[in-house]
């Protein structure tokens, strides 16, 4: 990219080692849009939100050295989001943000398909007054978890929070401490995997290991137990991309038990519907006083449950 224009709008200029790719392909590869799906891509520039040399071109069009392509993304519509009456374990409360310890199967915010019964929804019902910077539409969300994954998260109440914290998110500053059940036992005992993730180049839900592209990812793991073909680890994330244990874990051949998306079917013992993933503790500075604060939640029955039958068996 070589220009951020104002308005949500994007301006890049084709290289030699692009030239010839797809339109909607050179999109779906920008790092800036991987949380668009191929469909979206294409319906935006059947709308005339994606340009080149400022005229509208076909999904298929072959893009050519030096031209311009410029990307509008529409603002998104308002949405109407509802407080509901949905059960949280809390973990601590004052007036600048809550902890709470997510079930597996709730979804963080609103999304295609999700449009109630998020942990938004239910924030919104505890706190009554949420963040919302700039119109946001994930009010008091300063970082997420996957729907199916379990554990510690935190929320902003007041616009401060949420600056400081996503600040915390963003410098790296806050200490992300997962535990996880892995379908496979790691050649050694502890590592640190450093490679680069990005969206899958064929399966769009999926990301991958890159060895072009992507962004750089770092996850320190350590084994702490092991039953057969299955371990127990504790894994810490220096970099918080899109799936990265789930990726970094399947890369090295011991994906999370459980994954559907990475790993494989379940079979023997694990018989749960979700990943056996887990925030254990989050570490940050309290966006108001500066003071360091831990965060803990035991493991989810669910997963404590497939942990014992495991060490049963073993």
């Amino acid at each position: 990219m070589i220009k951020f224009l104002p308005e949500e709008k994007y301006l890049f200029r084709i290289t030699p080692h692009q030239k010839g790719k797809r339109l909607d392909l050179f999109v779906a590869d920008l790092d800036e849009f991987l949380s668009l799906t191929r469909s979206r891509i294409q319906k935006l520039i059947r709308a005339g939100n994606i340009l080149v040399n400022d005229q509208e071109k076909k999904s298929g069009y072959q893009l050519q050295c030096d031209d311009t392509v410029i990307i509008t993304i529409p603002p998104p519509q308002a949405v109407s989001l509802l407080p509901e009456s949905i059960s949280l374990d809390i973990l601590y409360e004052d007036d600048d943000l809550i902890a709470v310890s997510k079930p597996p199967g709730l979804v963080v915010h609103p999304a295609n398909g999700h449009d109630s019964g998020t942990l938004v929804n239910a924030l919104l019902y505890h706190c009554c007054n949420l963040s919302g910077i700039s119109g946001e539409l994930r009010p008091g969300i300063v970082h997420r978890l996957d729907k199916d994954t379990s554990g510690v998260m935190v929320a902003a109440k007041n616009d401060l929070s949420h600056h400081r914290l996503a600040q915390q998110f963003q410098s790296r500053s806050v200490e992300k401490i997962y535990h996880a059940i892995l379908a496979g036992v790691p050649r050694v005992t502890s590592g640190k995997i450093e490679s680069a993730i990005g969206r899958h180049p064929v399966k769009r839900k999926k990301m991958a290991v890159l060895e072009n592209g992507g962004k750089h990812a770092v996850t320190l793991w350590e084994v702490k137990e092991v039953f057969g073909s299955y371990s127990f680890v504790k894994l810490r994330l220096e970099t918080g991309r899109t799936h990265q244990i789930r990726v970094h874990m399947a890369s090295m051949g011991c994906p999370v038990a459980g994954d559907q998306l990475y790993g494989k079917k379940n079979s023997g013992l694990l018989k749960i519907d979700r990943q056996c993933l887990h925030s254990s503790t989050l570490s940050l500075d309290h966006p108001r006083t500066g003071e360091r604060m831990l965060f803990s939640s035991n493991l989810w029955p669910d997963m404590q449950v497939i942990l014992d039958t495991l060490r049963k068996h073993s």
